[in-house]
């Protein structure tokens, strides 16, 4: 098959969506199949094989931006649409960039044709009019990001911050219009699937639901690293207020005369969207482990190459995914593999993926977090037992092969039915 991968922001530093594109598309290229990824900044990591065709973007919520510099570069209605909108605060990078995809789609559909045309999250108005091309129009939704939003305007401060909140995520209804109008949606979780037939009342019968992989070439127990384990690990965008860092937070002052240590993966500081007036920015997490007087106790890593990040899953003794909700929970799945230990939240997808393999608890429960990190942290049988117990569940379920060729039974289904 020829297959058209989109991703409007395809980094695995962007999250779960970039993961998703680069071992998708490396393992269809393995079983032979012709993949061509359409992607703009910040751009996905492709394996050799796959063909990787850059756009644009004008928008300013990349590091490094301006408006003045973006506006020299306006070419066209829809770069200055993106750049003006982005400006307000509006978030226009998935409409934008399905005009832009939709474009380049005409122009290589003239030396050869894509039997599937497969969307990332992106759900553009764009994807509409490339079923003018005739051909089969998918999408992968992680989870509808109406949860994201509604997530950010629980913990937001005052009325100002919760219009920029509003003007932001102006883009969702544009997602749930195209969404139901595409030929399929394959969604990662029976979570997922769930909410996006509540949130974007997409029909059960376009829904099909495919579990993320976890590359365990990579993610195992380093044998090593793993005979001096200590303290706790969070991996994720400290940003994202789903994520939970405040109720973790929270849990880690209940336990402050344990002497427990935690370690976050992520940038302690941020680059704002006008970095070129204000720069770097403390984190939403590093705001808030000042606040609670937390220094001596947590730590931030930075960005970390997979090699490293197996590292510090390894000498974790626990992995914490406080999540209010996830579409997946990859973290909670890397640490499985590692053999870490898990508590994570019954937010979304995480009982689906944890399963027996560690301790859940409610989310936006501090109380709940800090009972079940010192019950397990004083468990060394819990531990081991947990361990074994996440490195055979990921094995068993979560396997990149396995998602690709579920996937291409969906593209098959489609074609088959057209």
């Amino acid at each position: 098959m020829r297959i058209c991968l989109l991703t409007y922001r395809g980094n695995p530093y962007s999250g779960g969506q970039g993961i998703y594109i680069y071992y998708l598309s490396r393992e269809f290229q393995r079983m032979g199949h012709e993949v061509e990824v359409i992607a703009s900044a910040p751009l996905p990591e492709v394996s050799e094989g796959v063909i990787l065709h850059q756009l644009r973007s004008s928008s300013i919520f990349h590091p490094g931006s301006s408006f003045s510099r973006n506006l020299t570069k306006v070419r066209n209605p829809v770069d200055l649409y993106e750049l003006c909108a982005s400006r307000l605060g509006i978030f226009a990078e998935p409409w934008a960039f399905s005009f832009r995809a939709y474009a380049k789609l005409k122009e290589l559909c003239k030396q050869r044709r894509f039997d599937i045309i497969h969307d990332n999250q992106g759900l553009g108005y764009g994807l509409l009019l490339m079923k003018r091309l005739n051909i089969p129009v998918i999408a992968t939704i992680h989870h509808p990001i109406s949860i994201d939003r509604q997530a950010d305007l629980e913990q937001a401060n005052g009325l100002r911050e919760r219009w920029s909140i509003i003007k932001f995520y102006s883009f969702i209804r544009m997602q749930a219009f195209v969404a139901r109008r595409l030929d399929r949606i394959i969604t990662v979780s029976q979570s997922s699937a769930k909410d996006t037939k509540g949130f974007f009342k997409v029909p059960a019968d376009k829904l099909r639901v495919v579990y993320n992989g976890i590359d365990t070439e990579i993610y195992s127990r380093n044998e090593e690293a793993s005979q001096n384990r200590n303290g706790l690990i969070m991996v994720g965008n400290t940003d994202d207020r789903k994520k939970g860092v405040l109720y973790l937070l929270q849990a880690l002052q209940m336990l402050r005369e344990d002497g427990i240590k935690l370690t976050i993966v992520d940038d302690a500081e941020r680059h704002s969207s006008y970095a070129d007036d204000v720069g770097p920015l403390p984190s939403y997490g590093l705001k808030l482990v000042k606040k609670l007087n937390l220094c001596e106790m947590v730590q931030f890593t930075g960005r970390l190459t997979r090699e490293e990040l197996v590292q510090h899953y390894s000498t974790a003794r626990i992995a914490v995914v406080p999540s209010l909700y996830e579409g997946f929970g990859l973290p909670a799945a890397e640490a499985m593999a590692c053999g870490t230990p898990v508590i994570a939240t019954t937010g979304g997808a995480l009982p689906e993926v944890v399963g027996d393999a560690g301790i859940l608890v409610p989310p936006e429960g501090a109380d709940a977090l800090a009972a079940a990190i010192k019950q397990l942290l004083n468990d060394k049988q819990a531990q081991e037992r947990m361990s074994e117990a996440g490195r055979k569940r990921v094995k068993e379920k979560f396997d990149w092969e396995q998602a690709a060729r579920k996937t291409l039974e969906v593209y098959q289904e489609v074609l088959t039915t057209r």
